[in-house]
């Protein structure tokens, strides 16, 4: 069987395409020709075709499958319903699959790409799994019954999904193009934790998650007493982050890890927490998370001409608190200079004073344009970088052709966050500073 995938650079799409070339199906995708930074090298590597233009290979044992950009009216859908081939929405494919597989999801308004790496790197060490990571990582693996999934909230597309497991890591407010309201979004969760037929994993310390009502039973981990998994005794250095594990008041085990901030840890206690319910044995889950090399596309660190470049993928206020403190915490003395590129005009609009607080956690700060995919700019007349600039002490615009202002900079941190132009950015910087 031959898949057709029709947006395949994109994250999740690119992921699914490795995992199912890997169980051995034809894989050829059409996309743009733009270059997407973290999933077309793996594509092509993979000796997976991609065609700019629509309308190829498309024959009749193809099943085609689409991502949530295409709408029905993308010449690829009209040609493959005219040809009576099976057409798949991404999020309906992964419901398919994760019926076939004991699934675990993970989701949440963050963490959920760390959380799931770190799983992923786990099972895969220890009994082998299937897993689609929301940064273009995907594998298949034919002797596992097991399949590991970052679980989209947005649209609510995680529905489609029936997992044995899910772990929720927390519960705020975003996605404001589609959610109405804190209720709305609390109410897609709330149906989303009713498909799990064995157990949901909810971190304890957020509020929200405790709103729920789970039909399979839920446990909640965290910092706080009453968490059935608890993180105790713990210790943030430079070096990063020890504690112990206890499991409904038992000792589980000590840790010591490289992990920065607590956002960190609450998603390590989370996957420890699965790992214990899975029967892991802690010596292979100790061993496991010491070969541990980090996630693509966060946090990712480099030294250059004396300064410290870390890049992350962080579009919510709350992820960039995140990123901030946990540079922090590795590089206390060190001065922070943070380059933020703004993803979607009504998520700026929504948490223009939340963005502004965050990053006034740094000594300074450099927005770029408001960078967006399905929004119109005309709909928000008022709206652009000078917003934040303006409120925000410290604070000045860039963009790419700009780089030489962070050319002054000597022995810092140097935050380049977002999802699209500002690597571009980052890669005429250090061009210019060499």
């Amino acid at each position: 069987m031959k898949y057709y995938m029709a947006g395949i650079k994109g994250a999740g799409m690119s992921a699914l395409a490795l995992l199912l070339s890997d169980l051995g199906y034809e894989i050829v995708g059409y996309d743009d020709d733009k270059k997407h930074r973290y999933t077309e090298d793996k594509l092509i590597d993979r000796g997976i075709k991609i065609f700019n233009e629509p309308n190829n290979e498309l024959d009749n044992d193809t099943v085609v499958i689409h991502s949530i950009a295409l709408n029905e009216n993308h010449p690829e859908l009209i040609k493959a319903r005219d040809m009576g081939l099976k057409t798949y929405e991404y999020k309906d494919m992964l419901g398919k699959l994760s019926k076939k597989y004991k699934t675990i999801c993970i989701t949440g308004c963050h963490g959920k790409t760390s959380t799931a790496s770190i799983l992923t790197h786990i099972m895969s060490d220890v009994c082998g799994s299937n897993y689609i990571v929301g940064n273009g990582v995907g594998h298949g693996d034919k002797q596992s019954d097991k399949l590991i999934l970052e679980a989209s909230e947005y649209k609510r597309q995680f529905l489609t999904l029936e997992p044995e497991y899910i772990i929720i890591t927390n519960i705020e407010m975003d996605h404001a193009d589609y959610y109405k309201n804190m209720d709305d979004m609390i109410s897609a969760y709330q149906e989303f934790a009713n498909n799990a037929s064995k157990m949901v994993l909810a971190c304890g310390d957020d509020s929200y998650t405790h709103m729920l009502q789970v039909n399979a039973g839920i446990f909640y981990y965290g910092l706080n007493e009453d968490n059935d998994i608890q993180a105790r005794n713990v210790e943030y250095t430079s070096e990063g982050t020890n504690f112990d594990v206890f499991v409904e008041d038992e000792y589980f085990g000590h840790f010591e890890l490289p992990i920065y901030g607590k956002h960190m840890l609450l998603n390590m206690l989370a996957v420890i927490a699965i790992c214990y319910y899975e029967r892991i044995d802690l010596k292979e889950l100790s061993k496991s998370l010491k070969n541990f090399e980090g996630i693509i596309g966060i946090f990712k660190e480099e030294l250059f001409n004396n300064n410290i470049l870390i890049s992350d993928y962080a579009n919510h206020p709350t992820e960039i608190k995140y990123t901030i403190k946990a540079a922090k915490q590795k590089y206390p003395n060190k001065k922070i200079i943070t380059i933020f590129e703004p993803y979607t005009y009504s998520r700026v609009q929504k948490f223009k004073d939340e963005f502004i607080n965050v990053l006034s956690l740094s000594d300074k700060t450099y927005i770029m344009d408001i960078n967006y995919d399905n929004e119109n700019p005309l709909d928000y007349p008022d709206l652009n970088a000078e917003t934040i600039i303006k409120s925000l002490k410290k604070s000045e615009y860039i963009k790419c052709g700009m780089s030489d202002k962070l050319l002054k900079y000597k022995d810092v941190v140097m935050l380049f966050i977002g999802s699209k132009d500002i690597n571009l950015l980052l890669t005429e910087y250090k061009k210019e500073a060499k």
